[in-house]
C-alpha cells in the first residue's frame, strides 16, 4: 500500500488513492477510496464532516451495483447476472425510482416475481426495452405476466393527498424560446403540508376535460354508466390514467377485438414489439386505430393504471416561502397523430388550474439533502428545469444566513438553449452571487453558438478548480435528464478524478461509488 501523507498546512492536499493492486476487493478499495476523499478533503477545507470518519456499517447491506441510471440495459443485466430472479428483474427497470409504476425499482421487482404484479410495462422511463426485458426474465422462469382477465385489479380509490390551493403560473421562459417552462405558486397554508429543500410535490391532477370526453365519444358512452360505484365521466377524470394505458390494457382489447389484424397489431404492442403502431398511444389513439374493440366498459376502466400524482423537485425554502410550495415545471404539449397530446399535470398546472377549485398534493420525501454542516461547499449541477432544487438550496442558504448562519462556498452548473430566453430564474440567482450566496456560475447555452455547449463541458474546461473543490469536502448534485444530461456529468466527473487525480478509469469509478455511498455525490435525475 502506498504510504498516506497527512495533508501540508495552508495547501490543498492531493487526495491519496488506494492502489488497484492492494490486497482489498473492488467494494473495499471504492469504500476505502471515498473514505479518504473525504478525510483529507476535509482537511484541506479547514473542517471535517464527521460522516466522512464513521465506521463502516457492521452488518452488510445488500449491494445493488446495477442501481444506476447512467448504465445501459446490457450493462445492468450483466451486473445483476446469477442473483435472485426479483434482483434480475430489478436490473431491467430505469434505476430512477421515479414512482410511475406506483413501486420503487426495487419493489416493482419482487411483486413481479411473485406475481402480485401482472404487467411488465409499468416502466414508462424504462420503455419498450425494459418492457422486453422483463417478459423474457418472467417467461424464462415459467411466469410470463398474465392477461388482464386474469387478475383484475382492485377499483381505484379517491386521490389521496391533501388540498392545497393553486395561486399562479407565470411563464419563466422568454418570448421565442422553444420551451414554456412555468413559475409554478401553490398554497399550503390550510394542507398542514410540510417540506424541506430537496423533497419532490406530487400533485394530484385530473386528466384533460377535452380528451375525457373524447375517450367518451370513441367509446359511444353518455359518461353517467356506473362504474367502480362512480359514474363513468367521473372515473375517467380523477381515478384513472388515461394517457398511459398499460399492457394488460392491450391484452384485454386484443382479445377483444373482432378483426383478426386488429387483434395481432394490440398483440405486438403489448408486447412491445420494434415498429408496432401506433406506438406511444393513449388510449383515445388505440380506440380511434382499433374500432372493433370493445371489451364491457367495467373491463376497460379496471385495466388502465391508476391515475398517480406527478411528482416535481420543489424550487423553493420553507424558510424564504413559508405556507407556500414553488415548483418549476416545464409545460408537456407535443403534435401527435394530428392532435395536440397534453401532460396531464403540466397543463393542467399550465392553463386549467384555478384559484377556485382545490387541487390535492403530497411531499415525497428524498434523499437529496443540503449538508447537515451549513459550512460544507456545494457544487450543484442542473440544466433546465434541473435548476428547481438548486434554486431551494440557495434561496435555504440566503435566507438562514439572513438569520446569523454562515453558509459554505457554492458553486452552480446551469445551462439551457439560450441565455436571452432560457435562463430560468436569472435575476435571482444573479442577485445570489453579488450577495455570495451563490460562489461560482458556469453556464452553458447550447444554441448560443455554433457549437453546442453543455454543464460537461463547463466541468472539463473548469476540471482544476472542480477537483479542488473536491478534495476540499465539496458535495456534488446532479439534477435532470437521466438519458443523456446525468451520463454526460457522470463521465466529466470521472475524467475530472482522472486527469486531476491521477487515477485509472478503475479507480475514479470506484472513487464516485465510494462518494455516492458517502453521500457526496447525490442525483436526482429523471
Amino acid at each position: 500500500m502506498n504510504a498516506i501523507i497527512p495533508p501540508t498546512l495552508g495547501l490543498p492536499a492531493p487526495v491519496p488513492v488506494i492502489p488497484e493492486n492492494a490486497p482489498f476487493t473492488a467494494a473495499q478499495r471504492a469504500w476505502l477510496n471515498g473514505f479518504l476523499a473525504g478525510l483529507y478533503g476535509g482537511a484541506a477545507g479547514g473542517s471535517t464532516n464527521a460522516s466522512f470518519a464513521a465506521a463502516p456499517p457492521a452488518a452488510p447491506v445488500e449491494d445493488f451495483p446495477w442501481h444506476d441510471p447512467t448504465l445501459e440495459l446490457a450493462e445492468r443485466l450483466a451486473l445483476a447476472e446469477g442473483r435472485a430472479p426479483a434482483r434480475r428483474l430489478m436490473a431491467c427497470m430505469a434505476q430512477l425510482d421515479c414512482g410511475q409504476c406506483g413501486y420503487l425499482c426495487a419493489t416493482y421487482a419482487e411483486a413481479l416475481a411473485s406475481g402480485a404484479e401482472t404487467s411488465a410495462g409499468l416502466c414508462v422511463p424504462g420503455g419498450k426495452p425494459t418492457q422486453r426485458a422483463v417478459k423474457a426474465l418472467l417467461a424464462e422462469a415459467g411466469t410470463p405476466a398474465a392477461p388482464a382477465a386474469a387478475a383484475p385489479p382492485k377499483p381505484a380509490a379517491t386521490p389521496a393527498g391533501r388540498e392545497i390551493r393553486f395561486v399562479s403560473a407565470a411563464r419563466l421562459t422568454g418570448a421565442g424560446s422553444a420551451k414554456d417552462v412555468r413559475h409554478v405558486v401553490l398554497d399550503l397554508a390550510e394542507s398542514g403540508l410540510a417540506y424541506e429543500p430537496g423533497d419532490s410535490l406530487g400533485v394530484h391532477a385530473p386528466n384533460d376535460p377535452a380528451l375525457v370526453e373524447a375517450v367518451l365519444a370513441a367509446l359511444g358512452a353518455g359518461g353517467e354508466e356506473m362504474v367502480e360505484d362512480a359514474p363513468l365521466r367521473a372515473v375517467l377524470s380523477a381515478r384513472r390514467d388515461i394517457a398511459r394505458p398499460f399492457d394488460r390494457t392491450l391484452d384485454l382489447l386484443a382479445a377483444a377485438a373482432t378483426d383478426a389484424r386488429q387483434a395481432r397489431a394490440l398483440r405486438a404492442l403489448a408486447d412491445g414489439d420494434d415498429g408496432a403502431e401506433p406506438d406511444g398511444a393513449d388510449l383515445l389513439d388505440l380506440l380511434h386505430a382499433f374500432p372493433s374493440a370493445r371489451p364491457p366498459l367495467a373491463a376497460l376502466v379496471a385495466s388502465l393504471p391508476v391515475l398517480k400524482p406527478r411528482l416535481y423537485s420543489i424550487a423553493s425554502s420553507p424558510l424564504a416561502c413559508p405556507g407556500r410550495v414553488e415548483l418549476c415545471v416545464a409545460v408537456v404539449r407535443a403534435a401527435r397523430r394530428g392532435r395536440v397530446r397534453d401532460g396531464v399535470a403540466s397543463c393542467h398546472l399550465g392553463f386549467r388550474a384555478d384559484p377556485a377549485a382545490p387541487l390535492r398534493a403530497e411531499v415525497q420525501a428524498s434523499h437529496f439533502r443540503l449538508p447537515a454542516d451549513p459550512a460544507t461547499p456545494i457544487i450543484m449541477i442542473g440544466p433546465g428545469t434541473g435548476i428547481a432544487p438548486f434554486r431551494a438550496f440557495l434561496q435555504h442558504r440566503a435566507a438562514a444566513g439572513a438569520q446569523g448562519a454562515k453558509p459554505g462556498r457554492s458553486w452552480l452548473f446551469f445551462g439551457d438553449q439560450r441565455g436571452a430566453t432560457d435562463f430560468l430564474f436569472g435575476p435571482e440567482i444573479e442577485a445570489w452571487r453579488r450577495a455570495g450566496t451563490l460562489s461560482r456560475l458556469s453556464l452553458a447555452w447550447s444554441r448560443d453558438a455554433a457549437a453546442k455547449v453543455y454543464v460537461q463541458h463547463r466541468m472539463v474546461e473548469e476540471a482544476a478548480d472542480l477537483w479542488r473543490w473536491l478534495q476540499e469536502g465539496a458535495q456534488v448534485y446532479v439534477c435532470g435528464d437521466a438519458a443523456r444530461m446525468a451520463k454526460d456529468v457522470d463521465a466529466a466527473l470521472r475524467g475530472v478524478a482522472q486527469s486531476q487525480g491521477g487515477m485509472s478509469a478503475d479507480g475514479a469509478r470506484d472513487w464516485m461509488v465510494a462518494l455516492a455511498r458517502q453521500g457526496r455525490y447525490q442525483r436526482d435525475v429523471y
